[in-house]
């Protein structure tokens, strides 16, 4: 009976490994099917040409390569953003973009609630604490509504801000100024 038992797994895990030989092998010669002669193409000019589909499902996901907020190039925009913004009187000749976007996750956020403070006569550090949520050690005495550590949107920010500013189409023209300016850098 134990012998039988022991053939019985051998012959399991024996299966099991051609099994899994197999598949590679035959996943290392290519596609079949529908589209393979489209695919194989591209890539048989050259024997050590790698295939433009990879097998690893993170690099499935399309990265938004007009987002200004990867690691390396945001700090690079902000030192490019402050003399421009500076020169349109945006940011405060003693502020740089990158103290002022510190809070917020998106440099287009900011560079949108900058604008908007800019546009509609608002304070920027009582907009930029109702934004993102966080309370800076700058003066927030003469704030309105900056209630807690609640963020809010910039359109709602604005409205508690000023309730007679046209609190969305300031919103809708300071995020587009914001796309302008990262677009005009390139980001």
């Amino acid at each position: 009976m134990k012998k039988s038992f022991l053939v019985v797994a051998v012959l399991i895990v024996s299966v099991s490994l051609f099994l899994t030989l197999g598949a590679e092998r035959a996943g290392a010669q290519g596609p079949a099917g529908a589209g393979a002669s489209g695919s194989t193409q591209g890539s048989s000019s050259s024997s050590g040409s790698k295939s433009s589909h990879s097998l690893n499902p993170i690099k499935w996901v399309k990265k938004d390569k007009n987002s200004a907020d990867s690691n390396g190039s945001r700090s690079d925009i902000e030192k490019k953003l402050t003399p421009k913004l500076q020169t349109q009187g945006i940011l405060a000749a003693n502020l740089n973009a990158t103290d002022a976007c510190a809070p917020f996750t998106a440099l287009n956020e900011c560079l949108a609630v900058l604008h908007a403070s800019h546009n509609l006569g608002l304070d920027f550090n009582c907009l930029r604490a109702n934004v993102t949520g966080v309370h800076s050690n700058a003066d927030m005495s003469g704030c309105k509504a900056a209630d807690g550590e609640k963020a809010h949107s910039l359109n709602k920010a604005i409205r508690l801000q000023n309730p007679s500013a046209d609190a969305k189409g300031g919103a809708k023209n300071a995020e587009q100024q914001a796309k302008d300016d990262l677009k005009d850098l390139g980001a």
